[in-house]
């Protein structure tokens, strides 16, 4: 296991660099998206459309902030990964038309998108679930919000972050999944206790 700081944008280089189980923290502009902006930004991708923020070499976090106003200025309450099986349908569309390099989310994703990221270089990170409040504590400004219109869990927010972490890399660019490597030794630990218990 290795433990690396990064800068945003970070390029194919450096994610192909990261091997399951390694920790990241990551610094600078992070982009939020959860289902409805996933599929917003497929539509626009189809229509040729540019979207508002250039995810290319990005972190894009599986999160639905709660987000307070003061005065003119939007400022992170609570960050907390969702989970990111819900984007596993668009996930590897997104990420062969949009080049982010990291995934941050929990609870894993599947195939398709594990394909995906070693095909394009990319990672999925996972952040701890129930820690919100710390990961708002590395959210140091909210740069801005677009598709506020899908509601403030769904829209893109764009955040600035520093030391954003610790996330630990679950799916890396060389097809390693750790969530089903799991997966599958809890299932051969499971068929052994059945057939020790006669189940």
């Amino acid at each position: 296991m290795s433990v690396y700081h990064f800068s945003l944008p970070l390029s194919e280089a450096d994610v192909r660099k990261l091997r399951v189980n390694d920790v990241v923290y990551v610094s600078g502009i992070m982009v939020t998206a959860r289902d409805q902006a996933h599929r917003r930004a497929l539509e626009w991708a189809q229509k040729g459309q540019a979207l508002p923020v250039n995810l290319e070499g990005s972190a894009v976090f599986h999160c639905g902030p709660v987000m307070r106003k003061e005065d003119e200025s939007w400022v992170a309450v609570a960050a907390g990964p969702t989970t990111s099986t819900r984007m596993d349908v668009y996930e590897d569309q997104f990420l062969e038309a949009f080049k982010p390099r990291i995934i941050v989310g929990k609870g894993g994703m599947g195939k398709r998108t594990t394909r995906a990221m070693e095909k394009v270089g990319a990672v999925y990170c996972a952040f701890t679930g129930g820690a919100a409040v710390l990961a708002a504590q590395a959210i140091k400004r909210v740069l801005g919000v677009e598709w506020l219109d899908l509601g403030m869990p769904e829209a893109m927010w764009v955040l600035e972050a520093v030391e954003f972490g610790p996330l630990v890399v679950a799916i890396d660019s060389h097809g390693n999944n750790l969530f089903a490597e799991n997966s599958a030794k809890v299932e051969a630990n499971l068929q052994r206790i059945y057939e020790q218990f006669g189940l």
